[in-house]
């Protein structure tokens, strides 16, 4: 059981350090879906008592990270089919308001950083750096996410791509290298729509990407036989 330790990081309590060195191998994928979180087990590899281990476990649970299993104990939440489902139909509600937002705002330079994402995440395909591009991906929704200046929006958005990180890394070959560039194609489409303020054609598309991803992963699933969780 690998546990990269957060580093740059100043943790007020012993929870909050076991709880981000937890939520961080989960979302990375070092901790395996379904896999068992013995509580004396983690105490021993962070050089903690059991306390700030329990109270970090609770706080996962409440995420929806962390599930209790009868008889067994804390374990890894699955990667579900009903968790893909859950991603993507929450980010399409909230990239629906974000770009809808970011649309109809006066300044169009806003846009800018997001166009240099775009430009980066091209240069990134050209050199065949599937890895690079999916970390701006990343920023790509966090920016969208940013510019209407909607502090509990971008936070939801931010917690779903975690989710969505976990699931790309648990499926990378299977998904990504097949949709990449349908989905780049998308952002610039979405760019395009939200420079000249078209918010019929930025709802389609919003729900186009992610639908599409939605359905990349469904179909993976539904040829492999099982949820692989």
């Amino acid at each position: 059981m690998p546990l990269a330790q957060p580093t740059g990081a100043r943790h007020r309590t012993k929870q909050e350090f076991v709880y981000h060195t937890l939520r961080g191998g989960i979302l990375r994928c070092d901790l395996k879906p379904n896999e068992r979180l013995v509580i004396d087990e983690l105490a021993r590899k962070l050089d903690v008592s059991s306390i700030p281990v329990r109270e970090a476990l609770h706080v996962l649970q409440s995420e929806g990270l962390v599930i209790n299993v009868p008889h067994v104990g804390a374990t890894v939440a699955p990667v579900s089919r009903e968790s893909i489902v859950d991603v993507f139909t929450v980010l399409e509600g909230l990239e629906t308001v974000a770009t809808r937002v970011v649309a109809t705002l006066s300044d169009k330079s806003a846009l800018d950083p997001l166009a240099v994402v775009v430009d980066t995440m091209d240069a990134a395909l050209d050199a065949g750096d599937t890895a690079q591009w999916a970390g701006l991906n990343r920023r790509f929704h966090l920016t969208i996410a940013a510019l209407p200046g909607l502090p509990l929006l971008q936070e939801m958005t931010e917690r779903v791509l975690d989710r969505w990180d976990r699931v790309r890394r648990y499926y990378v070959k299977g998904v990504l290298d097949q949709r990449v560039r349908q989905a780049q194609r998308e952002h610039r489409e979405l760019l395009d729509a939200m420079r000249v303020g078209d918010l019929t054609a930025l709802q389609g598309l919003v729900r186009q990407h992610n639908q599409g991803a939605l359905a990349a992963y469904l179909a993976y699933l539904n040829g492999n036989g099982s949820d692989q969780s």
